[in-house]
C-alpha cells in the first residue's frame, strides 16, 4: 500500500485538533539508533501527552495514509525505531506520557504510562516496598511502552520472565485511531482471543502501547551475588543445574561471560575494576534472593564448595556487601559500551536449548575461523538460553574492513542456530534488520499467520511500516 508524506498540508489538518505545541523541530537523537547501522530522514515529530491525542494523531494518520513510527527510549538495537526510506513519516514518541498513574502495593499492580522510563517504574515500585523485575543495561532511557513493544528480557528473566510475562494489561491506540480500554488488574481474564499478547512484541506494527498494568513481586528478604570462574559452558550448565538443585528458584539471574569481554573493558574502560588478576576462561555471574532466615553469603559460599569438589569451578568470589555486588554488576552491564567502542563486524541476539549451549559456542568459532580472522566476545543470559554472541576485528582493523564479510558471517551463525532449534532473536525483536532473517528461518505457517494479522488490523500498513513484516506496494 503506498503511503503519503507527513506534509505541511498534513500537519496543518492536525493542529485543527490537536496543541500546536505537540509538534517539535525533529531532533538528530530521532533519527539514529545505537549501533549506527540506521539513520532516519526527515519526519513529522508529535509528542502526545495523552492517550486521546495519540488517538487523534492515528485517526488522522490512517485518513491521510500516512506511515506512524513509535519512538520510545530509542535504545533498540534492530532498527525499529528507524524509517529510512519512503514518504516522511510521522513520528510519535510518547516521552510526555510519562506519569505512574497508580501503584496497588496489595495487589502487586503498578500501573505506568508507556513513556515511563524503565529504571523510574523500578523506582516506584521500590518506593512501596515492591520489585519491579524488569532490568536491563538501557534501564535509564529505555521507556516501558518500548520495552513492552519488543517483549524485553534482560537478566531477571530466569527467575521472573520476559517483559510479557509482567504485564497483566494494556491501554493502547488501534490502526483505525480507536482506544483499546485492556487495562485491567485481573490475574484471570479468559475472554477470548488476548490482544494483549498481541501487541506485546508486536513492535508498534499492530498499535501504540499507551499504559500498561504491571506485575510486581515482594522483594526478597535478602541478596547474594558471586563470580565464579569454570573452564567452559558445559561446566557452566552443570554448575546451573547445581544451583538449581541447592537454591531452587531464588536463583534471579544466571549470567555467562567470556574472557574476551574483561579484555575489552581493560581495552576500553580500564576504569572499570575487575576482581581476577587475570581473567578466567569463563566467568558466571550468579544473583540470588533469598527469603526467611536464609543468608546468601553462606548460600553461595556453599554452592562455590558443592561445586568444587564436583571440579565445576575454578575460582570464586561472593560478594560480602551491596557495594561487592555493585562492582559485579557493573562488569557485566558494561560489556555491551565496550562492545559498542570497538564496533561489531556482526553482532547477534540469540537463543538455542540449554544443552546445545556448548555446541552452538564450539561451532561457531570454527565456523567463523572459516571466514576470516576475528575476535568473538560470548556472553548473555546462560540460564533462558540467551547469548550474545558478537563478531570484532582484530587489533588494527575496524568493521569498516570486514563490511563485506558481514553477510556470511550473519548468515553462517543463523543457520548454526536454526540447525539447533533457536531462534535468531532471543530478545532484541526483529525491526528491520531481520526482516529478511525471519522470512528465512520462520515457519511457513507463522509467517502467514503474521502477515493476515498484519492485514487485518493494519489494513493501510500505516503502523511502523516495514518493522517486523516487510511492507508491500
Amino acid at each position: 500500500m503506498t503511503l503519503n508524506s507527513a506534509d505541511t498540508a498534513f500537519r496543518d489538518r492536525l493542529i485543527t485538533e490537536l496543541p500546536e505545541d505537540i509538534f517539535r523541530p525533529i531532533e538528530p537523537r530521532y533519527l539514529e539508533e545505537p549501533r549506527g547501522r540506521y539513520a532516519g530522514q526527515d519526519a513529522l515529530l508529535a509528542l502526545p501527552r495523552t492517550t486521546q491525542e495519540v488517538a487523534t494523531l492515528i485517526r488522522h494518520a490512517a485518513a491521510a495514509r500516512v506511515g506512524v513510527v513509535p519512538y520510545g527510549g530509542g535504545t533498540g538495537l534492530v532498527g525499529g525505531q528507524i524509517y529510512s526510506e519512503g514518504p516522511a513519516p510521522l513520528i510519535l514518541s510518547l516521552e510526555r506520557m510519562n506519569k505512574v498513574r497508580a501503584v496497588f502495593p496489595g495487589e502487586n499492580v503498578l500501573i505506568a504510562e508507556a513513556g515511563v522510563i524503565l529504571a523510574d517504574v523500578q523506582a516506584a515500585a521500590d518506593a512501596v516496598d515492591r520489585l519491579f523485575p524488569l532490568s536491563l543495561a538501557a534501564e535509564g532511557s529505555a521507556r516501558i511502552g518500548g520495552n513492552l513493544a519488543t517483549n524485553a528480557g534482560g537478566t531477571g528473566v530466569l527467575r521472573y520472565g520476559n517483559a510479557r510475562d509482567l504485564c497483566l494489561g494494556l491501554e493502547a491506540v488501534l490502526p483505525d485511531g480507536q482506544i483499546w480500554h485492556g487495562l485491567t488488574r485481573l490475574r484471570k481474564n479468559n475472554t477470548g482471543y488476548d490482544l494483549r499478547h498481541l501487541l506485546i512484541g508486536a513492535e508498534g506494527t499492530l498499535g501504540i502501547i499507551t499504559a500498561a498494568a504491571l506485575k510486581l513481586f515482594a522483594k526478597p528478604a535478602k541478596m547474594g551475588t558471586a563470580l565464579l570462574s569454570v573452564q567452559s559452558p558445559k561446566a557452566a550448565l552443570e554448575l546451573l543445574s547445581l544451583a538449581r538443585d541447592q537454591l531452587g528458584e531464588m536463583i534471579s539471574a544466571f549470567e555467562l561471560m567470556h574472557r574476551r569481554g574483561f579484555e575489552f573493558l581493560t581495552e576500553q574502560l580500564p576504569d572499570v575494576r575487575q576482581p581476577f588478576a587475570a581473567p578466567p576462561e569463563w566467568t558466571v555471574l550468579i544473583d540470588v534472593g533469598l527469603s526467611g532466615d536464609l543468608d546468601p553469603a553462606e548460600s553461595l559460599e556453599t554452592l562455590f564448595a558443592s561445586a568444587l569438589e564436583a571440579g565445576l569451578v575454578e575460582d570464586g568470589l561472593v560478594a560480602q556487601n551491596q557495594q561487592q555486588s555493585d562492582e559485579f554488576w557493573h562488569i557485566r552491564e558494561m560489556l555491551p559500551e565496550a562492545n559498542r567502542r570497538i564496533g561489531s563486524v556482526s553482532s547477534h541476539d540469540i537463543s538455542v536449548p540449554l544443552g546445545a549451549i556448548p555446541e552452538f559456542i564450539g561451532r561457531g568459532g570454527e565456523i567463523l575461523a572459516g571466514i576470516g580472522e576475528f575476535r568473538i566476545n560470548c556472553f548473555g543470559h546462560v540460564g533462558d538460553g540467551n547469548l550474545h554472541y558478537n563478531v570484532f576485528p582484530v587489533p588494527g582493523k575496524t568493521r569498516a574492513d570486514h563490511e563485506n564479510q558481514r553477510p556470511a558471517i550473519k548468515r553462517a551463525i543463523h543457520d548454526l542456530v536454526d540447525e539447533l532449534g533457536g531462534s535468531i532473536s532471543a530478545e532484541h525483536g526483529i525491526g528491520r534488520l531481520k526482516v529478511d532473517d525471519l522470512e528465512r528461518y520462520g515457519d511457513p505457517a507463522k509467517l502467514l499467520a503474521i502477515r493476515a494479522i498484519k492485514a487485518a488490523l493494519d489494513p493501510l500498513g500505516i503502523m511502523n511500516p516495514g518493522a517486523v513484516v516487510r511492507a508491500v506496494d
